[in-house]
């Protein structure tokens, strides 16, 4: 079977007219109670208490750990929960002494394929003005009580419902002191042997107006990068010479949480920001960026400055902290509802092929890729070389007619040349379809082979 679809309809998700959806779970009442609790530890500071019950980072870590233990009680012990952490020796900035970095980690395994993941993260820990002060009150409602929150609630929304790939949900420390517990997460997963298809950290995601006034209720950023952080220096002389500094797995990651959104008009939107973060700043999607993982970053559509990072106060009239009465619920509870759709397909889609093209001195190009486990159907992508976006037609190469086993090689030839295009593959299973892969040199949604 070869046919051509609208590229919106075929390399999405699920159809608009899917019912009762893990998404319509989403409960902003939990979200908010949630955050009252992450508040409700004084501060989460990486350098505060490990073993004061009731104040610090190791309270609100092992709540944490306790909380993903009675969603998985409720499934039938669906999740496994386990601390993933390490100590951190002094760095001369940030960490001033040996220090216990722990996330809580729960495991929703696939069943089809438990070693393919989808990391869903937000970090727990908290600050103020001065990062090395850990005894004041630091809140830390939207940042990152938010992201946080949002993925407990991802993992009440999406745990009763069995995936083909697994579903890893994480509260990560340290993000604060300098991105330690994403780089120790990131660590894991490849001493796992797990093969990361995409990793959503979720950072400040519970506002929608800056303190201009300024308010965005209905957007949420996606960050993602151009050129792959772990470039080396034969493929960035490769990519170079043959394009796809647009086109990583991270910005095609981006693209296709963007064309999700826009399945459901009534719901949070997607602003692309194709950067790998704000100007100046970072987050714990970079880690696994470092190691070649596609990850992207949301973030809320305004950021609202004088609510985060700061000391609880007031000056000439205007309040300072990050505290819960400055967060709008009903924008987190729209961003939630927008990564659990996003996890749901992404667990059930198959992951993006390893994809080339040859198209040098002939006046068609031919698509060439590895067959996928789990995959029925390809979609072959093009667009114009100054096209932001996938779109347009599709061209549909079933898997049956190749009668390729995993991992055999395929192929269609496009009558296009080459020059003027960008191509790529989406591996689809039933409704669902990855990312598109880029035929780029590191386009691939695999990490780079290390020379």
């Amino acid at each position: 079977m070869i046919k051509r679809l609208t590229l919106l309809a075929a390399i999405v998700a699920a159809p608009l007219a899917a019912q009762n959806h893990p998404a319509d779970n989403v409960s902003q009442e939990r979200l908010q109670a949630d955050v009252e609790t992450l508040v409700g530890f004084g501060t989460r500071h990486t350098l505060s208490a490990q073993d004061d019950p009731e104040r610090g980072i190791g309270a609100a870590v092992n709540w944490a750990l306790a909380e993903f233990k009675r969603i998985g009680a409720g499934c039938g012990d669906c999740l496994e929960v386990l601390p993933v952490g390490e100590v951190i020796q002094p760095d001369g900035r940030r960490i001033p002494t040996p220090t216990l970095v722990r996330n809580a980690v729960a495991i929703q395994r696939g069943t089809e394929r438990p070693n393919e993941v989808v990391i869903v993260q937000g970090h727990i820990d908290s600050r103020v003005s001065d990062p090395l002060d850990f005894t004041s009150d630091a809140p830390g409602a939207n940042d990152d009580g938010s992201g946080s929150a949002l993925v407990l609630e991802a993992a009440r929304a999406l745990s009763a419902t069995k995936y083909p790939s697994t579903i890893i949900y994480a509260l990560l420390s340290g993000e604060e002191q300098g991105l330690f517990g994403g780089r120790i997460l990131a660590d894991w997963a490849e001493a796992q042997g797990f093969t990361v298809k995409a990793v959503l950290n979720n950072d400040i995601v519970g506002n929608s107006c800056g303190k201009d006034g300024y308010c965005e209720p209905k957007v949420v950023r996606v960050f993602s990068e151009g050129p792959r952080a772990d470039l080396t220096e034969r493929l960035r002389a490769a990519a170079t010479r043959f394009g796809g500094e647009n086109d990583t797995p991270s910005r095609n990651l981006s693209r296709w949480v963007a064309g999700l959104s826009e399945q459901h008009p009534d719901e949070m939107q997607v602003r692309q920001i194709w950067r790998t973060d704000r100007m100046g700043r970072g987050g714990d999607q970079v880690p696994f960026l470092q190691k070649g993982y596609p990850a992207i970053r949301f973030s809320v559509g305004v950021e609202d400055y004088d609510h985060q990072h700061q000391d609880l106060r007031t000056e000439d009239g205007v309040f300072y902290g990050d505290t819960i009465d400055e967060m709008d619920f009903g924008y987190l509870a729209g961003v939630t509802k927008l990564n659990v759709r996003a996890l749901d397909a992404l667990a059930r889609a198959p992951m993006p092929p390893k994809v080339t093209v040859d198209a040098a001195v002939r006046v068609d190009t031919e698509i060439k890729w590895s067959a996928i486990p789990g995959a029925e159907v390809y979609a072959i992508a093009a667009r114009r070389t100054d096209n932001p976006g996938w779109g347009g037609d599709v061209t549909l190469v079933s898997r049956n007619d190749a009668a390729a086993a995993d991992g055999e090689a395929m192929s269609h030839v496009l009558k296009l040349r080459g020059d003027d295009w960008m191509f790529g593959v989406s591996a689809c299973a039933g409704d669902y379809c990855s990312p598109v892969s880029s035929a780029v040199p590191g386009g691939a949604f695999e990490p780079v082979t290390k020379e």
